[in-house]
């Protein structure tokens, strides 16, 4: 389907960026890698008077280290990010869940910024900036602020970020020395999680110490399996993080569409969870 007419603008900085979108208010959208706005635009989804590309800032790309934390610029691929020594090293859940995101194709276009910004439930990183307590960080007209992942996902497509801001990087603790995995339920190859998993699990005199569990289209926004973490903590076997699993859909309310009921949903979460703590843990 042909999109509806929109203007253009491609700034060459953050600062042109913002005030770009401070001047169109609520009526312009951001364009990153292009992945999540072109479906909602050729699909009449989105009607923006005004399309910003932040494609050629140089600025938002590439990933650092700042002390304890890497700093990943919110135009940084997935596929860059899959391949990043530096998140491989110090972030392997971010990696590993990176590489189930789609097709190569749509993995070499698609950033890591505009899949958090987008803010899909269904999407797969917005539960693993979640699992790995996350920053976001967003420019706007008053300068930058730092929002936390916890706070970032508002509700169904809805983030904390306003009209005028733009997210320019992703703050992640490095996570060395925790175990992780990313387990996710699909009905074909390349299709939305009905169900996903991001576990991270620290491990220490021979029992689950800490663990941290994000969940993927298990509500209209992005959740932690917080009862399930508590139970977790800890377990010292399959058999205690299989009952600590059972408390995984505890406070959620997954959708009911065409792949799967709410309740068949909750299942998946405590299957999926007692799976991907188990690999994480070393003991699956």
């Amino acid at each position: 389907m042909i999109p509806p007419a929109f203007e253009y603008a491609r700034p060459t900085s953050v600062g042109e960026a913002v005030r770009t979108l401070a001047d169109a208010g609520e009526e312009a959208k951001v364009l990153a890698g292009g992945q999540s706005l072109l479906p909602l635009l050729r699909l009449r989804l989105a009607f923006p008077e005004l399309v910003v590309d932040v494609g050629r800032i140089p600025e938002l790309r590439g990933v650092r280290e700042d002390g304890d934390t890497l700093v990943i610029g919110a135009l940084t691929t997935h596929h860059d990010v899959i391949r990043d020594p530096l998140v491989r090293r110090h972030a392997g859940l971010l990696a590993e869940a990176t590489a189930t995101v789609a097709d190569p194709a749509v993995r070499h276009r698609g950033t890591l910024g505009g899949s958090l910004a987008h803010a899909d439930p269904a999407g797969d990183l917005p539960a693993v900036a979640l699992a790995l307590d996350a920053e976001l960080v967003v420019a706007g007209p008053g300068g930058r602020r730092v929002i936390p992942a916890r706070e970032f996902f508002v509700d169904y497509l809805q983030s904390a970020l306003a009209p005028d801001e733009l997210l320019v990087e992703v703050r992640v603790p490095k996570t060395d020395g925790w175990g992780f995995h990313y387990e996710k339920f699909q009905r074909v190859a390349q299709a939305w999680a009905i169900v996903g998993v991001a576990a991270l699990v620290r491990r220490a005199d021979g029992h689950i110490a800490e663990a941290r569990i994000g969940l993927t289209n298990m509500g209209s926004t992005p959740l932690r399996a917080t009862a399930a973490e508590q139970a977790l903590s800890g377990a010292d076997g399959p058999g205690a993080v299989a009952r600590a699993a059972e408390a995984a859909a505890e406070g959620t309310r997954p959708a009911r569409d065409l792949s799967a009921s709410p309740d068949y949903r909750e299942h998946l979460a405590r299957v999926l969870t007692r799976r991907a703590v188990l690999a994480a843990g070393g003991t699956g």
